[in-house]
C-alpha cells in the first residue's frame, strides 16, 4: 500500500509509524486511519519486527485528533468515508489487540484522538513541552463507549472523568504523575528515550510479551462492547440532526465560544 498521511519506516527491528499531517497539527482524515491501521497490521505481521513506535511529524503535535474540517464534512454528508464515528475509534481496539508492543512517542500537543490514542498505547514517552487532554464537549464530538471507559482503567474514576468531561489541557509532567504518561524528558531526547525502551522490550521474550498484551486486553473486554456508536444511538440517537455537534464545529473552525444552551 502506497501511504499519503503517514511515513512508515522498520529499521533495527523497531517498526515507526508517523502520522505526517503537520500543517494541521497531525490531526488525522478518515483515509489517516486506514494508513495507520494498515501499517500497524503490517507491523504486527513483520517477524523482523519487534517493537512499534507511533508518532507525528515535527515538534508541535504528535496528534490534535480528528480534521475539523473532514469531520465537519463528514458530517454534513460531503465525505466518502463512511462510517465516520467508526473510523475514528476502532484504531484504539487494534492498539489492544495488536500482538507486539506499541510506544507512543509525543511530540507535542496530543489532544482528544491524539490524547486516547496515547493512552492506548502500552507505553507513552513525552517530550516536557507536549499538552496532552480531551476535546470532546468543547466541539461538540460525542466520544464515548470503550475509549472514555478505559482512561479509568488507567488512572481511576475520578481523575479520568475530570480529563473527559472538563476537556482541560494539560502538562505531560502531570500526566505522568496521574499514570498516562511512563517519561518525560526534552524534546532533544526524546528520541534516545524512545530508543532506549524499544531495545530493552527487545531484548525480553516476545511470545512472553504477546501473553501480557493478551492479559491486558482481556482486562478490557468487558468494556469492548460498547463504542461510540452504541452510546450514542442509547443516549441521544437523533444527535447529528440537532445542529449540536455543527454548532461545536462550527465554533471551533471560527474561533468563537460555541453556544450549546438550545441543545439543554
Amino acid at each position: 500500500m502506497s501511504y499519503q498521511d503517514i511515513l512508515y519506516d522498520v529499521k533495527d527491528s523497531i517498526a515507526t509509524i508517523t502520522i505526517n499531517r503537520p500543517k494541521v497539527l497531525n490531526a488525522f482524515t478518515g483515509d489517516t486511519i486506514k494508513e495507520m491501521e494498515h501499517a500497524l497490521d503490517a507491523a504486527a505481521a513483520d517477524s523482523a519486527v519487534g517493537v512499534i513506535v507511533l508518532t507525528g511529524v515535527g515538534e508541535r503535535a504528535f496528534c490534535v485528533g480528528g480534521d475539523v474540517n473532514w469531520e465537519k464534512g463528514a458530517s454534513d454528508g460531503d465525505s466518502s468515508d463512511s462510517g465516520l464515528k467508526d473510523l475514528e475509534f476502532n484504531f484504539n481496539h487494534q492498539l489492544l489487540a495488536c500482538p507486539k508492543p506499541v510506544i507512543c512517542r509525543v511530540n507535542g500537543y496530543a489532544i482528544g484522538a491524539g490524547n486516547h490514542i496515547a493512552y492506548f498505547c502500552d507505553v507513552t514517552i513525552a517530550a516536557e513541552h507536549a499538552i496532552m487532554g480531551q476535546n470532546g464537549p468543547r466541539v461538540g464530538s460525542p466520544a464515548g463507549g470503550y475509549i472514555v471507559a478505559q482512561a479509568a482503567n488507567c488512572i481511576g474514576h475520578k481523575r479520568a472523568r475530570e480529563m473527559w468531561m472538563f476537556a482541560r489541557r494539560y502538562s505531560a509532567q502531570t500526566f505522568m504523575d496521574w499514570g498516562l504518561v511512563n517519561a518525560v524528558v526534552p524534546m532533544a531526547e526524546l528520541d534516545a528515550e524512545v530508543d532506549k525502551w524499544a531495545k530493552e522490550l527487545l531484548a525480553l521474550s516476545p511470545t512472553c510479551l504477546k501473553i501480557l498484551k493478551r492479559s491486558f486486553y482481556h482486562h478490557a473486554e468487558p468494556i469492548l462492547g460498547k463504542d461510540m456508536n452504541h452510546l450514542v444511538e442509547e443516549v441521544a440517537p437523533n444527535y447529528f440532526d440537532t445542529g449540536e455537534q455543527l454548532e461545536g464545529a462550527n465554533a471551533f473552525l471560527e474561533k468563537r465560544t460555541p453556544d450549546f444552551s438550545p441543545f439543554r
